[in-house]
């Protein structure tokens, strides 16, 4: 009995050393102009970059549907008409208000949310947080019927046309990420958000800091179908804090020698960002042809940015 006990703990043991030992890889994505393209569809840059190879036209009509039915259902669905002058940079900014009540039978249409901001309507907005998470876990297919699924997915699959496989192309990139390898499909998302690969060297985080609202950068993650990589304690809103003080937050958050950030988005408030905190940054061109695009991006392109400032690991990043 006491050998047994003696070589459980050993295993237990090393089970932690390897856990402290892995390398833990933090990507940290702008959204807009990076894993998706709605503003320069809407205000026709997309467009431009093709020098009149694309229908600038078209472009604006696809980004103003996303548009008009991205905020219907922030409306309708995630209490954005509610809840719009109450930003906040993370849903779990409010736990400690949050008392864990039960929300199944909660009649949020009549429980008087409304300024002022004190006390107890810091909890109904905490409730309202809560809310919004457990939607985002479940996903749209308990949020839509089966005829709004289909609308979404035939506006999914018109603008990934128009853009040459850019929306579909970031999601898979997106996965690769998340495991750390081309092709592998093994990777799981925890509670957390952490990733961990099948490779037992390494874990993988994808966070996202967007510099629009919380409420609508979560919407247009489950819309976009990013929300398999990027669970929604990610999601991190710049708009009134800046991306600064996202960045910090993150490295308090996941602070460990044994962790690596990287940064990628298209603009300087995030390059300035990472500079400052010394990460590498590798900055997105929706120029066609450009190597730092979608699809174009490669993870040994980004292993190139992240040996420059942590130095080269051979067994990350390798592709086929």
């Amino acid at each position: 009995m006491g050998d047994g006990l003696t070589v459980l703990d050993q295993k237990t043991q090393d089970s932690s050393k390897r856990a402290m030992d892995k390398i833990t890889n933090v990507y940290i994505w702008d959204m807009d102009e990076t894993l998706i393209l709605l503003k320069s569809l809407l205000n026709g840059t997309y467009a431009e970059a093709f020098s009149g190879l694309k229908d600038g036209q078209k472009g604006v009509e696809l980004g103003k549907m996303w548009e008009n039915h991205i905020l219907k259902i922030c409306d309708e669905s995630f209490f954005y008409e509610q809840i719009e002058n109450y930003n906040k940079p993370f849903l779990d900014a409010l736990n400690q208000y949050d008392d864990g009540r039960e929300l199944s039978d909660y009649d949020f249409n009549q429980d008087e949310f409304s300024p002022p901001y004190d006390d107890l309507n810091i909890k109904k907005l905490a409730y309202r947080h809560r809310a919004i998470g457990n939607k985002y876990k479940k996903g749209l297919q308990n949020i839509f019927d089966r005829e709004m699924l289909s609308f979404w997915d035939e506006l999914y699959n018109m603008t990934d046309v128009y853009t040459d496989r850019w929306l579909s192309s970031a999601r898979a990139f997106l996965e690769k990420c998340s495991s750390g390898k081309v092709g592998s499909t093994s990777s799981l998302a925890s509670v957390n958000g952490i990733i961990d690969s099948t490779d037992a060297k390494f874990q993988h985080i994808n966070v996202l800091v967007t510099s629009g609202a919380l409420i609508p950068s979560l919407v247009k993650c489950l819309l976009f179908r990013l929300d398999d990589w990027i669970a929604h304690e990610n999601v991190y809103s710049s708009w009134e804090v800046g991306k600064p003080q996202c960045f910090q937050w993150i490295k308090e958050r996941f602070a460990n020698p044994n962790v690596r950030f990287c940064v990628i988005g298209d603009g300087w408030e995030e390059c300035e960002a990472a500079q400052t905190m010394q990460w590498p940054f590798v900055k997105i061109d929706l120029r066609p042809g450009s190597s730092h695009r979608f699809p174009g991006l490669s993870l040994r392109t980004v292993g190139y940015y992240f040996s420059v400032v942590y130095g080269k690991d051979d067994a990350e990043h390798e592709e086929e």
